[in-house]
């Protein structure tokens, strides 16, 4: 009787084991523009869970000429955007972009981004390599996702 439960148990660790993520995962979501809007904004949430901190070394997009990160703050009461230049995750840290903040700057936008459908991003990292997602474009961040307060 203690035999089958112990290789339940040991079924259960073996399958907890290899399902815990590993290095670095990206999601995040974009806004919809209107026609001739010529700029987007886009914002990831970046998950480490690899054993040393990583950096965010690029970003880009078919459907833009030109991607990066930028960093939005009001400085004497006039807001100002700049390039955000080295984005760092530590291991086992979380950073979530957000309206106001850290975003992913899209210039020169081919096509307007429309609500329901999905943005391609090719995020590339130190050492997770590079990363082709799909991100949704809708007014708000998805429900499930930090909103970077």
């Amino acid at each position: 009787m203690m035999k089958p439960c112990l290789l339940a148990l040991a079924a259960v660790a073996a399958t907890s084991a290899t399902m815990a993520p590993t290095g670095v995962q990206v999601s995040g979501w974009a806004r919809p523009t209107v026609n001739g809007q010529s700029s987007a904004a886009a914002y990831l949430v970046i998950r480490n869970y690899g054993p040393g901190a990583d950096r965010l070394v690029s970003v880009s997009s078919p459907a833009a000429n030109m991607a990066g990160v930028h960093r939005s703050q009001i400085s004497g009461g006039v807001a100002r955007m700049r390039s955000a230049g080295s984005i760092v995750v530590p291991a086992g840290k979380m950073l979530a972009m957000a309206p106001g903040g850290l975003h992913v700057m899209l210039m020169g936008l081919r096509n307007p981004l429309r609500t329901g459908a999905t943005l391609p991003l090719t995020v590339l990292f130190e050492h997770g390599g590079e990363r082709q997602i799909r991100l949704p474009i809708q007014m708000n961040a998805p429900y499930d996702q930090p909103h970077g307060h």
